[in-house]
């Protein structure tokens, strides 16, 4: 018999001592001393003894996946198992087995039998794939997946294009955690034009009565540097420039992709560093014309 000193500072209720063990083959706990029983089991906290799936060196964890907005039936949903077993583990019979196997279409084909449901499975796939493309992180997906729905319910779907208002709300789930994605990395990953997410970025906007923060231009430094192939040093002076116009209230209402840029340009040209504005201008994905434009007001005011 396996014992096991129960130390969590109960006494018992007969002697007074404190000697709780936990015998981990039947599940008492009684005390050391007298032998008191508190409790004759305890609840099972391990893993299955084996897998009830097909495969046997599945997971034999005793919980499931967690329940997730990135999932069209939020993982709640029961399916019929593919073993063609009876609940003692004996074969079913040739008569049943052409039942089940009938019931188990019929069951994978109700799942999504309603238009919002295949809306769903066809949206959330395709977020999914984003996911990986644009290297985003679950809280971001779970937010779009939260709009998704909530455009669902205001039925602003209707109508227009599944991909144009997925691709709107994760715009908007970019912009509301702070992570620095631009409308033409979301419309080249997902192939739909920029002015069609803008259309229904504002739809989503005005309909949901949402609030997007001003975008910092400072987390998209790190990005354009990376691209540019630039060294720490020019990264950390454009931080400082980017800081120091911040304080004096110049970045207002200005693109915060082309104020990065043209730091960016700026720190290159204070550090004595060859790097010329076409390189920085397809880095950051703004033209020449913006970086110049920027340069020179944040080269006047600092």
């Amino acid at each position: 018999m396996v014992l096991q000193t129960f130390n969590i500072g109960v006494s018992c209720v007969r002697c007074g001592k404190n000697s709780m063990l936990t015998d981990n083959a039947t599940g008492e706990r009684f005390c050391g001393k007298c032998g008191y029983v508190i409790s004759e089991r305890i609840d099972e906290s391990g893993p299955e003894w084996r897998s009830f799936t097909q495969d046997e060196h599945s997971n034999r964890a005793r919980t499931g996946v967690p329940t997730s907005l990135t999932m069209h039936d939020m993982g709640l949903a029961t399916i019929i198992g593919h073993e063609n077993k009876d609940s003692t583990g004996k074969p079913l019979s040739t008569s049943m087995k052409s039942t089940v196997e009938r019931l188990r279409t019929w069951d994978s084909r109700s799942q999504a039998h309603k238009t919002i449901d295949r809306n769903l499975r066809h949206a959330l796939s395709e977020l999914n794939r984003l996911q990986d493309k644009l290297a985003l992180s679950d809280a971001v997906i779970e937010k779009t997946a939260y709009l998704y729905r909530k455009a669902i319910d205001k039925g602003l779907v209707r109508g227009r294009s599944i991909l144009g208002i997925l691709a709107a709300t994760l715009y908007i789930a970019c912009r509301d955690s702070g992570t620095p994605r631009t409308l033409n990395d979301v419309s080249s990953e997902i192939n739909i034009k920029k002015k069609d997410i803008s259309r229904c970025y504002r739809l989503l906007l005005r309909e949901l009565d949402l609030k997007m923060p001003v975008v910092d231009p400072i987390k998209s430094i790190s990005r354009i540097a990376s691209k540019a192939g630039l060294s720490e040093k020019v990264e950390r002076r454009a931080h400082t420039i980017l800081k120091n116009a911040s304080e004096m209230e110049i970045t207002s209402g200005k693109d915060p992709m082309g104020l990065a840029a043209a730091a960016l340009y700026l720190s290159c040209v204070v550090s004595g560093e060859s790097v010329s504005q076409k390189v920085i201008a397809l880095a950051s994905g703004v033209t020449e014309v913006t970086i110049r434009n920027r340069y020179k007001g944040l080269k006047e005011s600092l």
